[in-house]
């Protein structure tokens, strides 16, 4: 069983959680309307009783990620973001965040 909840701070919305079966590919939205030129899209994901750990980050490709095995999709006009996990299982469950860093 895999389960993914959201978080964020106010510049950047994100459903309250997902969840999906083990195998089964989940896309993971994140809003961030008032995004600035110079701010980078970063991702992280934090397991139960530990801190926040580092996935990716980009400026405005999309692009593949290793662990989890996934793609990063952001749309043309950098508004919005999706993690997508192509094959989740039961270790992928986390919380999974969006942030921008100028």
């Amino acid at each position: 069983f895999f389960s993914a909840v959201a978080a964020g701070r106010a510049q950047v919305q994100q459903q309250p959680s997902a969840e999906t079966t083990e195998g089964t590919g989940i896309s993971i939205n994140c809003s961030h309307l008032n995004i600035q030129i110079a701010e980078f899209i970063h991702w992280y994901r934090q397991f139960p009783g530990r801190g926040p750990t580092f996935i990716i980050s980009t400026h405005k490709d999309s692009r593949q990620v290793g662990d989890p095995p996934g793609w990063l999709w952001v749309a043309a006009d950098r508004r919005s973001s999706a993690l997508w996990l192509f094959q989740p299982h039961s270790g992928d469950t986390a919380v999974y965040y969006c942030g921008l860093v100028a």
